[in-house]
């Protein structure tokens, strides 16, 4: 085939769009669903971009009120591929990528082997949650990921993290009754700046009202030190040993794509922003090893609008590369 593409979120199904329109013979390999890292977003969540920043095409999702939730983006992705019948093999996960751009890559799934002239990552960056590294982690009440609050009613809950998700997570989980502590860096508290990865202000207004309602509360901490069956014991920004009751602890932290299989193939990589991301073309975005390119949230552009809009570049620039070599 003329093209495989690994990942169908908002840059693999834009990947296969491109590709269809240019007439490559393409696939997407998914392990999970279609917009995977959507669905693992909490249930209900109002989405921190308008319209016109994830939709696939100009004026095509049309949200209830002025942002769409999870479960309207949701939607619209997965009848964007429907609409277009787009080759896409979801539950499918790729375990190795071989080969070269001579001899073609060899790209080995949990269910097949298939041989493309090129190959594109256009993974998530949500494959490897952050870890605290602390005694206790292991316990089964600690979780990476946040998808709905209602199984906490009236529990302990501790959040630990300074970003929006976390801030969601707090919010959510007190809102729906359960007794919740943030535990957060006062840097990350105090910092306004919406460059510098701040809280959304409508996060924030409400989650400073269930704190003046006396339903939230934000410790200020400089680390976890242990997490127990039924408490957690911190260190707080003065120094002082703090123990918490706790009967639940959702550690969010951040998380990182995984590189493993670009490397393994070579591919150079570089800091972020954020997290270690490929070195790429800025304008291609082929990677140092010729025929793999990447495109998505674990690049330099990790914008949803620009994981749509960069594979409308490449994709005709890659079916270019291939038509010239068949010629």
């Amino acid at each position: 085939m003329d093209l495989l593409i690994i990942g169908a979120g908002p840059a693999g199904l834009s990947a296969a769009e491109a590709a269809a329109r240019e007439n490559l013979d393409y696939l997407v390999i998914e392990k999970g669903t279609i917009a995977n890292t959507i669905r693992q977003y909490p249930v209900g969540r109002t989405m921190f971009s308008t319209p016109n920043e994830v939709e696939m095409h100009e004026g095509t999702l049309k949200p209830v009120r002025e942002k769409p939730t999870r479960e309207e983006l949701l939607s619209h992705y997965i009848r964007f591929a429907l609409k277009l019948d787009l080759k896409i093999n979801t539950d499918e996960k790729v375990i190795d990528v071989s080969g070269n751009l001579d001899d073609g890559f060899v790209v080995k799934t949990d269910r097949a082997e298939y041989k493309a002239a090129r190959v594109l990552f256009a993974m998530g960056a949500m494959e490897h949650p952050r870890h605290l590294n602390v005694p206790g982690e292991d316990l089964p009440k600690v979780h990476h990921l946040f998808v709905e609050p209602y199984a906490y009613v009236r529990k302990n809950a501790l959040v630990v993290g300074g970003g929006n998700s976390a801030a969601e997570a707090a919010l959510f989980l007190s809102e729906e009754g359960a007794r919740t502590t943030m535990a957060i860096w006062r840097e990350d508290w105090e910092n306004r700046d919406p460059k510098a990865g701040a809280m959304k202000h409508w996060v924030r207004t409400p989650l400073e009202a269930e704190i003046k309602a006396g339903r939230l509360k934000v410790v200020l901490y400089k680390h976890v030190d242990e997490i127990t069956e039924d408490q957690v014991r911190l260190t707080t920004e003065t120094g002082e040993s703090l123990t918490v009751a706790n009967d639940v602890v959702f550690v969010l932290v951040g998380s990182d794509a995984d590189l493993t299989l670009l490397k393994k193939l070579g591919v150079k990589t570089e800091p972020g922003k954020l997290t270690e991301v490929p070195v790429y073309d800025p304008e291609t975005f082929e990677t140092n090893v010729p025929g793999i390119y990447v495109a998505g949230h674990f690049t330099h552009a990790r914008h949803i609008k620009a994981a749509i809009d960069v594979p409308r570049q490449i994709v005709p620039l890659i079916a270019k590369q291939i038509e010239s070599c068949k010629s």
